[in-house]
């Protein structure tokens, strides 16, 4: 490591004066022909070798910086290693580590080293991929060389005195590959010294053992079926991978080919084995699937792993069932933010220990699918009852603080529950449903488990339905506006509107402010839609007061939502609106929740009463709902007072609640006694509407004037009330 730091610095021009890329570069490849030239099978000097490696750093070099990666290009590479002789499996050893080491150190430059890391891991494995093709295509093209070079002589082993035995005998013995001759019976009868040397045994040994003895226990099931075939003549060859156990425990794998040898008279007197020991190449495939299947820091299985065998258990059949726990730390982003990424994920990797020890069954297993999110699964015909079991053992092994550079630190985790048979949904829906169950958990306040219920995952589903057709929905003009009247309940007299915003969804139909108005201030879209609710308002207000013939003004009264509140662009929006119609600013009346200025600060309330100052009223909504200070009502810039509905629904039975009366009644006597007018909302019966009249009430709106509808049915109340 100590040497690593020291030609870091060099790289870098600190001690070594390597300023140029270029340099760095050469410098690069003369690093690398000298770790692999040893053991190349080359007559070129190393000098010469440095030069054939040169082009082969460069594309590795513009394939690291590149602004589109491309993994061919380190498949290229291993490709060409093997063109300039670099066959030995260490020459690919050592070019891995290389690369590993000094490619991001002399190529990377300036770039963010976290992603030249993740690019160079992936050339390392592209250049692998390419280079055991390429070296299988060659090995290949050599092995059908050899197999008609012995088919050609097969009359040289049957007669041994063929002309052409010496030609044939120099292949056989000069060939990379291993070459074996039995005859039908499985008697070894000559073989040459690469199998001697893949085996690690003399000609003497290898002679008297059978091939019927080469058994082993991950043979392909139709490995003898084929080998019986063979020798009975059936077939002409077969292929396929198999592994040889070597005399000291060690395991051969070979790529091999078996083929039939026939006398002159066609009939089958030899069989010719020909291996190419791949133990190398299988030993790097499982090392690279391993790293693609589990998860670097911890070493659980991946997402990638999870899915296979989620799909697997999925398609088990009938009978079969499986069951999930979707685990996401409660608090996790916390840990990172205070003490650092390291301490995160050491946090991570003891958290992966202690579930790794919860998966104890079989057909159990625990995977991590990224940042502090981990999946665990059972399968079998009991799941029900073992699903429950593995969440609880899961979040009795979360109890004990973890401790991390000192601190011991309490770790809680949110698990969503999904159980259920096999054959019935897709892996995508399964997880989906986990997610979202999980999330459920942790909206209940975390450390718990919750089970999947198929009505809170399609709520869940039209919500980010919904979240995702926002954006659009505007610019489409899928959002209209209803109005329902304020009535005056002195004389019965339209005195304005509130406007109501609908949206009229292509799947949903239309779809209430409930639906979507909380959506829309999670995504910030709430702005944009509010300042055209507005702007659609305002000018409808102006129509109506151009149609209105004695001159009576009808007010629109608009919802302003807690995140238009805070925007600082309030002011100007609405004075911009009001100037663009020609309304004046008496027109407009601006509902603010009564929740939404509990507690406000001066900041909060200046936008407020910059619009009051304009003349633009301020009403208080959902008035006796936020348990707010009353005294709090002389420092706020409102006007208007909404009493909330629940204070009058039960006047609508006879006699009326005497205490909720006097509630109403103290609430109007206040708000006057501050020169704040009353409106009531719900108003759905006459006598509710007679007895809020008697208590004071000014205004109110409900279902006993008119249900929420389109602008002129508005303009024809106020007619109706015009003409008496």
């Amino acid at each position: 490591m100590g040497l690593l730091r020291v030609r870091r610095r060099g790289a870098y021009g600190v001690s070594g004066g390597l300023d140029e890329p270029e340099d760095r570069l050469r410098r690069f490849a003369t690093i690398w022909s000298r770790a692999v030239f040893p053991v190349t099978a080359t007559s070129s000097t190393r000098p010469e070798f440095e030069a054939q490696l040169l082009p082969l750093a460069r594309r590795l070099s513009d394939a690291l910086k590149a602004r589109a990666f491309d993994a061919d290009e380190g498949k290229a590479v291993g490709a060409a290693l093997v063109g300039v002789h670099c066959t030995d499996p260490e020459a690919l050893s050592r070019s891995l580590d290389c690369v590993d080491a000094y490619l991001v150190l002399y190529c990377g430059g300036d770039g963010d080293q976290e992603d030249l890391r993740a690019r160079s891991a992936r050339l390392q494995h592209a250049m692998a991929a390419g280079y055991a093709q390429a070296l299988r295509a060659r090995t290949l093209a050599e092995q059908e060389a050899i197999s008609a070079a012995a088919l050609t002589a097969q009359g040289v082993v049957a007669q041994a005195l063929h002309a052409t035995e010496a030609r044939f005998r120099a292949v056989f013995e000069g060939a990379a590959i291993g070459i074996g001759i039995a005859d039908l019976d499985g008697n070894i009868l000559q073989v040459n010294g690469a199998l001697l040397r893949m085996f690690g045994v003399s000609g003497q040994t290898m002679q008297t053992r059978n091939v019927l003895d080469w058994t082993h226990p991950e043979d392909a099931p139709q490995t003898w079926k084929l080998y019986e075939e063979l020798v009975r003549g059936e077939r002409e060859h077969y292929h396929l991978e198999k592994a040889f156990y070597r005399p000291d425990g060690t395991v051969l794998w070979t790529n091999l080919t078996v083929s039939l040898l026939r006398d002159a008279d066609g009939a089958p007197q030899y069989q010719l084995a020909l291996m190419e020991d791949t133990t190398e190449r299988r030993l790097l495939n499982l090392r690279l699937r391993y790293e693609a299947t589990h998860d670097a820091l911890t070493g659980l299985p991946n997402r990638t792993f999870f899915f296979e065998r989620l799909e697997k258990a999925l398609a088990a059949g009938e009978g079969q069932r499986f069951g999930l726990c979707y685990l996401d730390l409660d608090g996790f982003k916390t840990v990172n933010d205070s003490l650092g990424h390291a301490a995160g994920d050491r946090l991570l990797v003891e958290v992966a220990d202690r579930l790794q020890s919860c998966a104890t069954r079989p057909g159990e297993m625990v995977a991590r699918l990224g940042g502090d999110e981990f999946v665990a699964l059972t399968t079998g015909p009991d799941t029900e009852r073992e699903v429950d079991e593995l969440a609880s053992r899961i979040m009795n092994a979360l109890l004990a603080p973890i401790s991390v550079d000192g601190r011991e630190l309490t770790v809680r985790g949110s698990i969503g529950v999904v159980e259920g048979p096999a054959e019935e949904r897709s892996a995508a829906e399964v997880l989906r449903s986990a997610d979202i169950t999980m999330y459920r958990a942790k909206s209940a306040g975390g450390n718990r488990f919750e089970l999947a219920d198929p009505e809170a995952d399609a709520r869940a589903i039209t919500r980010h339905g919904l979240t995702t057709a926002l954006p659009t929905a505007l610019d489409r003009g899928e959002f209209f506006i209803e109005y329902q009247p304020l009535v005056h309940l002195g004389d019965g007299s339209v005195r304005g509107a509130e406007a109501l915003v609908r949206w009229l969804h292509p799947q949903h139909g239309i779809l209430g402010p409930d639906r979507f108005i909380p959506l829309a201030e999670h995504t910030g879209l709430i702005v944009p839609l509010g300042r055209w609710v507005l702007e659609q308002s305002v000018r409808q207000a102006r129509a109506w007061r151009e149609r209105y013939d004695d001159g009576g003004p009808l007010r629109i009264n608009v919802n302003l939502s807690p995140c238009q509140l805070t925007h600082p662009g309030l002011v100007q929006d609405t004075v911009d609106i009001l100037e663009r119609a020609g309304v004046q600013p008496d027109a407009l009346c601006l509902e603010v929740t009564e929740s939404a200025l509990i507690g406000a600060d001066d900041a909060l309330l200046k936008p407020l009463r910059r619009l009051a100052e304009m003349g633009v009223d301020i009403a208080l909504d959902d008035f006796g709902t936020g348990y707010s200070n009353l005294a709090n009502l002389r420092r706020l810039p409102v006007s208007v007072l909404k009493l909330d509905r629940s204070f009058t629904q039960s006047m609508q039975r006879f006699p009326a609640d005497p205490v909720d009366l006097k509630i109403v009644e103290g609430i109007v006597s206040l708000a006057h006694s501050l020169d704040l007018a009353v409106t009531v909302e719900g108003v759905e019966t006459g006598a509710q509407a007679e007895q809020l009249r008697i208590l004071g009430c000014d205004t109110a709106q409900g279902w006993y004037y008119a249900r929420p509808g389109p602008p002129d049915r508005l303009h024809e109340l106020a007619l109706v009330d015009a003409t008496g």
